[in-house]
């Protein structure tokens, strides 16, 4: 092969460059990163709300043996915007009073403020305790808590005024781990027990109560328990 000839078959290999083509580069988008950011909020979300479902399927129903309390703490819940008992608040009240006529305590204690509108929860179930025959004298009244932990905090610092010591926890199902976490950092020897519905709830209710309450168990977990610690 002479050498015009190689030159020519070099130049035939050579890609041919076309005039004002460039190679055009690899854009990197924003998604990378986003993407991340997005699975790391949901694993954190998915994390926390685990975090106070399992402290709730955790929480103690009591932390001692006693059958017989000093009082019977009945946790507030809103009346309506005339002033008049909740079915909610109708339970909880009535389980109370059944407790006290079994003799579980010798008082009922009423805690609740005017959290959500201008009644007075603790004044409306009293009210309605001595519709259902509680003397006045076995009644009491909290009515400046306007949360749970206020519920809780305020009412063993009422019993402690008076020497009590223990009492029996009042209150619906889905509220009760929340006020058991609570209660269990008091110093009060205590039991919980649940206020059964005056009529059945739908599996939407009671899905969406028990909804409500995780999310304000993680409330309490994550800031509550240190922001708003009371000391009775």
């Amino acid at each position: 092969m002479t050498g015009k000839q190689s030159i020519r078959k070099r130049r035939s290999q050579t890609p041919v460059r076309r005039p004002g083509h460039r190679r055009t580069p690899l854009r990197r988008t924003g998604t990378g990163w986003r993407g991340r950011t997005i699975v790391a909020a949901a694993a954190l979300i998915v994390g926390l709300l685990a975090w106070a479902t399992l402290a709730r399927q955790f929480a103690p129903a009591s932390n001692t043996n006693l059958a017989r309390f000093d009082a019977i703490i009945v946790l507030g819940t809103p009346a309506d915007s005339d002033g008049n008992p909740t079915p909610r608040q109708l339970a909880r009240v009535t389980e109370g009073v059944r407790e006290y006529e079994r003799g579980v305590a010798p008082r009922l204690i009423f805690t609740g403020g005017a959290a959500y509108n201008v009644t007075v929860e603790a004044r409306v179930m009293a009210k309605v305790a001595e519709a259902q025959g509680v003397p006045e004298a076995g009644i009491l009244v909290e009515p400046e808590a306007k949360d749970t932990i206020q519920n809780a905090c305020y009412a063993v610092r009422l019993m402690k005024a008076h020497g009590w010591r223990s009492a029996e926890v009042v209150s619906s199902a889905s509220h009760l781990p929340r006020a058991a976490i609570i209660f269990n950092r008091l110093p009060v020897e205590w039991r919980v027990h649940a206020a059964p519905p005056l009529e059945p709830e739908s599996a939407a209710a009671s899905t969406w109560a028990t909804a409500l309450e995780v999310l304000k168990t993680l409330r309490y977990l994550a800031y509550a328990d240190w922001a708003e610690r009371c000391e009775p």
